[in-house]
């Protein structure tokens, strides 16, 4: 969640210097795509591998072994240019100014804290993989990193728009994870991912409801 804060306060800075330079929308594309590179596109990687793999028409191991495929499919494509407009459309719906940068920092820090959360309640689909090899981590380390996602949301946007995104974040993984449950028979790596990128679309539209 702290790192995730940081790669939301920079995204959200590069916002407010262009925000009043730029096409609301421009801008935040623009600081949308300076945190994919910032973090190498690791999560959008994810997001992408899975909806591929929902695409399969197959059992579990046919969608696991098109996940594990290296090539960009058509869901994949489609599930990137979908998360990444919608993204840089609900930050440019969010008026240029603190609240857009603290809306990005919350987006960042919650998302991921949601990451140590999916795998309480999902088990691995696959038995090796990222998501096999990292265990499920102890209740204590999701807690923590829930306390403080929500500490560097208060900071970031006050009691009122925390309790929103808060909301938005457990919607979206309750989502991923019941889809990876039925789909897959549980988490992977690339699912992890997909906790993370869905988290934060459903923070932003839920801050940017808010407002």
């Amino acid at each position: 969640p702290i790192v995730g804060a940081a790669i939301g306060g920079f995204g959200g800075l590069i916002y407010l210097a262009l925000g009043h330079a730029l096409w609301p929308f421009a801008a935040a594309l623009l600081a949308v795509a300076a945190q994919i590179i910032l973090t190498g596109a690791l999560h959008e990687d994810g997001l992408a591998d899975f909806a591929d793999g929902l695409g399969v028409r197959g059992d579990k191991d046919a969608r696991l072994a098109a996940m594990r495929d290296s090539h960009v499919g058509v869901y994949g494509a489609l599930a990137l240019v979908i998360g990444v407009t919608l993204r840089a459309a609900l930050l440019a719906s969010i008026p240029s100014g603190l609240f857009s940068l603290g809306a990005l920092v919350a987006a960042g820090a919650l998302s991921r804290a949601a990451i140590p959360f999916a795998p309480q309640f999902l088990p691995p689909a696959r038995t090796d993989g990222l998501g096999a090899s990292a265990g499920v981590p102890d209740f204590t380390v999701a807690a923590l990193a829930a306390v403080l996602a929500i500490l560097a949301s208060l900071l970031a946007l006050g009691f009122g728009a925390t309790l929103a995104a808060i909301i938005g974040v457990c919607l979206g993984t309750v989502a991923v994870g019941f889809v990876a449950r039925r789909a897959l028979g549980g988490f992977t790596g690339d699912v992890l991912g997909a906790v993370q990128q869905i988290g934060e679309i459903c923070v932003l539209i839920a801050v940017a409801t808010l407002w």
